[in-house]
């Protein structure tokens, strides 16, 4: 449970990143803002057209308040990635959840056990092999369930997916004919489109959406059921909206955004939410400082900078290790030891994942404490 901070409150901060009581605050720290979480949703909602087209994806925040928040507007599916982002999603109401992982050895036993403590909830899963269909068909016949199954179609990003052609005739077929499975429709994720050009990136989109689109009408020509079309990652999420009315749409990282996106992607006008907060903790060297900010903090698969701070945006990183990060800046005498600074990440949806707690900010304060529950790999289920 989220429990929320009684401590008298210090006069606000001159910066809208900075909670009038952070000194109240452990570092390093993940900061949620909630006035930019709740435009960020309406945005959402305004590009899709209508609530009902959206199934964003939870893996950004994995939590069930903002989940809660997206119900409130009219948004009743979502995807995950895990069994415990599906528990948690469900737990928080939502009535409709996919789990976009095709589910192998005991996940499929956990998906059964999922669909029977959450009878309230829709769950389909995603499938792109024949072996992996008839896997899920024994799980749902040894629990006696029937699951709802998506075949995942790969539309150029090469993870996971079948390509658009006979293959994809030949196991959708299958996947119709399957005992205890019921087929879903076509899931493609178009993750590898990154164009900066708003232009380039929605014809790109256009034409590796069309074999997509082909194979939808080739298989409901052949009078096989091809009830819903998911797409869009947050990049070409803007794109699908406009050009393909009939998808439903699931971005994800649009929730709390980030540097590395909000760079490449000046036409999408999402606002960051999420900041790390982050203290000096020693000074090694007239123009070094080391912050509480290691690779426990702040997600470390990408290049430097990993992190922005907003403070010292020019600072060059030089060591980042477990539980430290040192930069160097000609700025260093300003900042004492315990100074906080705070931080963008690049990539937030890994960098949440490293959390087990966030600081809901509201109205300038640092209101609520939220437990991470699904950055679990396992929950209840």
């Amino acid at each position: 449970m989220s429990h929320i901070l009684r401590r008298s409150l210090p006069a606000m901060n001159t910066h809208w990143f900075q909670p009038a009581n952070e000194a109240t605050l452990p570092s390093p720290a993940l900061l949620l803002f909630s006035e930019r979480i709740d435009a960020n949703l309406r945005l959402m909602v305004e590009i899709a057209g209508d609530p009902a087209r959206l199934r964003p994806h939870v893996k950004t925040h994995k939590l069930g308040p903002l989940i809660q928040r997206q119900l409130a507007l009219g948004i009743t599916k979502f995807k995950c990635a895990t069994i415990a982002e599906a528990e948690m999603t469900a737990s928080a109401g939502a009535p409709d959840v996919l789990l976009s992982l095709p589910p192998v050895g005991p996940h499929i036993a956990r998906l059964a056990e999922l669909v029977r403590a959450f009878p309230q909830t829709r769950f389909a899963t995603i499938a792109d092999h024949a072996a992996t269909i008839r896997g899920l068909s024994a799980g749902a016949r040894a629990a006696g369930l029937t699951f709802e199954v998506f075949l995942d179609i790969d539309c150029g990003m090469h993870r996971t997916g079948i390509a658009p052609g006979e293959e994809a005739m030949a196991l959708y077929r299958l996947l119709c004919a399957t005992p205890a499975l019921r087929p879903a429709g076509l899931h493609a994720y178009d993750g590898h489109l990154h164009q900066p050009d708003l232009a380039a990136r929605t014809a790109q989109c256009a034409a590796d959406f069309a074999p997509v689109h082909a194979l939808r009408q080739r298989l409901l020509s052949a009078g096989l059921p091809v009830p819903v079309l998911i797409a869009a990652g947050s990049p070409t999420f803007p794109c699908h909206a406009r050009l393909h009315p009939e998808c439903e749409l699931s971005p994800g990282t649009t929730v709390l955004w980030d540097f590395g996106y909000g760079d490449k992607f000046p036409d999408l006008a999402f606002q960051t939410a999420a900041v790390l907060l982050t203290r000096v903790v020693s000074k090694p060297g007239a123009n070094r400082l080391c912050l509480d900010l290691g690779h426990k903090a702040v997600a470390s698969e990408n290049p430097h900078p990993r992190v922005r701070l907003l403070e010292l945006p020019d600072a060059v990183p030089v060591v980042h290790s477990e539980e430290h990060l040192v930069i160097e800046t000609p700025r260093a005498a300003e900042f004492a030891i315990g100074a906080t600074l705070h931080g963008i990440p690049r990539h937030v949806c890994p960098t949440v994942a490293l959390h087990s707690e966030a600081w809901l900010v509201a109205g300038g304060v640092a209101r609520e404490c939220w437990p991470i529950l699904a950055r679990a790999r396992r929950i209840t289920v």
